[in-house]
């Protein structure tokens, strides 16, 4: 279609990417998913897994299909949103891009198997790769997906996902304490966790965790938002 006194060259050009912070749990410590990249600009660097969205495919289309291509991790089968968007005009020494984020938290994801432009492709502890000097602004990306991961359990029953269908309130501060990045008491946490309306539900089971008596198996209740919340503070 074409409209009439409307000149498409007369605007500058741009691109959009997207970029996917993707969390997970390996051995009780946070990783992030990395891709070194096969190509310049930043060949050789860390970064994100990401690219362009074509011309003919919406975002969430093209943040399932660069992961796929990059990293082989498909059907991310956890928690998946829209992070932010970055427009920062020198971010991309390319051309112009406006980069749409997206942050997943899933357990139990495969070993990735890199492809497309990316050289290789790893679970990273997230401590070390906020210590590596990521590709374009991937290092501020990854900061606004880790706050927004550690938020969302405040508020939400995200946290169990990384537990199994069944757990104890250990099992449950563990993932906490991997996200926040901190010990949490354990009598404040078990006090708290409990008393959020909804979010538990008694098994009736147990199950023995060393000397002390058997730990109560619990189940995820059908609360969507805690009240109250489970903050850090």
């Amino acid at each position: 279609m074409t409209l009439p006194g409307y000149d498409a060259a007369s605007y500058p050009p741009f691109a959009v990417t997207v970029d996917l912070v993707v969390l997970t749990l390996r051995g009780d410590v946070l990783h992030v998913l990395l891709v070194e990249r096969g190509a310049d600009p930043w060949r050789g660097a860390w970064a994100l897994p990401g690219g362009f969205v074509r011309p003919d495919e919406g975002l969430d289309a093209a943040a399932e299909r660069e992961l796929s291509e990059e990293t082989g991790v498909r059907d991310v089968p956890g928690h998946l949103e829209q992070l932010a968007s970055y427009g920062d005009p020198d971010r991309d020494p390319r051309m112009r891009v406006v980069s749409v984020a997206y942050l997943a938290l899933a357990p139990d994801l495969p070993e990735p198997h890199a492809g497309s432009d990316a050289a290789r492709a790893a679970w990273v502890p997230v401590t070390d790769a906020q210590r590596l000097p990521l590709a374009f602004d991937h290092a501020r990306v990854l900061t606004d997906g880790l706050e927004r991961a550690r938020a969302k359990l405040e508020y939400s029953p995200l946290a169990t996902a990384f537990c199994g269908p069944e757990f104890t309130v250990a099992d449950l501060r563990r993932v906490y304490e991997a996200v926040w990045g901190r010990a949490l008491d354990p009598r404040n946490f078990h006090r708290k966790v409990t008393g959020v309306p909804g979010l538990l539900v008694d098994t009736g089971r147990t199950r023995s965790e060393g000397r002390g008596r058997p730990a109560t198996l619990y189940r995820l209740g059908d609360v969507t938002t805690l009240h109250p919340p489970i903050t850090r503070d």
